[in-house]
């Protein structure tokens, strides 16, 4: 536990949650700002700051994790699409330092603001996939 992290006050009950889910590595609630109707969030019960501390074999079982909760979320509010969500560190959006899944139903387009970028330069293209493929 980190202190002053809200996610690792609401894993230890400090804070109240409307809990939808938990077992020994993660506790799914509702958000309290919801993108949509149904809104998830899934936290791991330890602290981990971002996906990159989170150990591989936890981070192994939060997608399976988020694909059942999306499922009974979309059952549950009648939704027809979802998005799963991780955003690390605080330019990519992320507003608690905790590791956090977003489970979003969708019911129409137009709720999660997300669009397509610009078309890539195709001449530099090789040369960012090197750069990735010499840091694996």
């Amino acid at each position: 536990m980190t202190a002053k992290c809200i996610f690792c006050e609401i894993a230890h009950g400090r804070i109240p949650s409307v809990r939808v889910y938990e077992d020994e590595d993660f506790i799914a609630f509702m958000d309290i700002n919801p993108v949509s109707t149904g809104h998830l969030l899934v936290i791991t019960r330890d602290h981990y700051p971002t996906a990159l501390e989170v150990p591989e074999r936890i981070l192994a079982k939060a997608l399976p994790l988020g694909q059942k909760l999306a499922k009974a979320a979309l059952a549950g509010v009648g939704a027809t699409g979802f998005n799963l969500l991780v955003n690390n560190g605080p330019v990519s959006g992320q507003l608690v330092a905790h590791f956090h899944l977003h489970v979003i139903p969708r019911q129409r387009p137009g709720e999660l603001p997300l669009k397509a970028g610009e078309p890539a330069d195709l001449t530099k293209l090789p040369f960012t996939a090197t750069a990735i493929r010499d840091n694996l």
